[in-house]
């Protein structure tokens, strides 16, 4: 683990949970360099307004191994990541309240009159996530054979790879567009600020502070939403 002398590591991921959190790290306190915000540049590590603190961008499913490895100290992670690794390193003190999203199961559209889950005993599932979906159905008792994609998980059971996907739904258009449908929920998804537990134990006051910090914006992003939507509900 890294000294006391060295700077915090905060990990980011990519993508659109990155516009989602970054009012609430600014509301944080927390104001990256003008590169981050520039997307022509390439370098992954970013100075902040704080001499103590660095922001990397990495991938969502990254975001997580860079804490659990102690490389970052903390990160945003979603709970989608933590249920599928479920790193004892890592320990999730703060649900950001963005990333809305849930797990489920899908399966063709034609597929779904005819076929009866209490007479399944093992099931072929498409899936970024195996473990989540192993657990998921060995819950009741089902035997659940996993092909481990990274994405276009909607193209397996239309190309004959197998009859169900396990996969991240948000308003369920995918699905619709690719002629499939939502016939189980295995969770609902948010991201959380993750923390190195090591790392929380070795320099417990900077990093409590920043959780503390993290804490303080959800707070005042909140009622912030709630101002916005009583003034517009005032102006309609």
């Amino acid at each position: 683990m890294s000294s006391a002398k060295e700077k915090l590591v905060l990990a980011l991921p990519k993508g659109r949970i990155l516009k989602e959190v970054m009012p609430l790290v600014r509301a944080a306190g927390i104001e990256p360099e003008p590169a981050f915000d520039d997307e022509s540049a390439r370098q992954l590590r970013f100075s902040t307004n704080r001499d103590d603190l660095d922001i990397i961008r990495v991938r969502s499913f990254d975001a997580a191994t860079f804490v659990a490895f102690g490389a970052a100290h903390l990160g945003v992670v979603g709970n989608d990541v933590l249920m599928e690794f479920d790193y004892p390193e890592i320990y999730a003190p703060i649900d950001l309240d963005i990333g809305y999203c849930r797990m489920a199961v899908a399966a063709t559209v034609d597929s779904v009159g005819d076929d009866d889950p209490a007479t399944w005993s093992h099931v072929r599932v498409a899936t970024k996530y195996p473990e989540i979906t192993r657990k998921h159905f060995a819950r009741r008792g089902v035997q659940a054979e996993c092909i481990k994609l990274s994405g276009a998980m909607e193209l397996a059971p239309n190309l004959g790879l197998c009859r169900r996907i396990v996969d991240l739904v948000s308003s369920g258009d995918t699905l619709r567009a690719n002629g499939l449908v939502e016939i189980e929920q295995i969770a609902e998804i948010t991201s959380r600020l993750a923390v190195n537990r090591t790392a929380w134990k070795t320099r417990p006051d900077e990093i409590g502070a920043l959780i503390q910090s993290f804490r303080d914006a959800l707070v005042v992003t909140k009622e912030a939403t709630k101002s916005d939507k009583r003034a517009a509900g005032a102006s309609s």
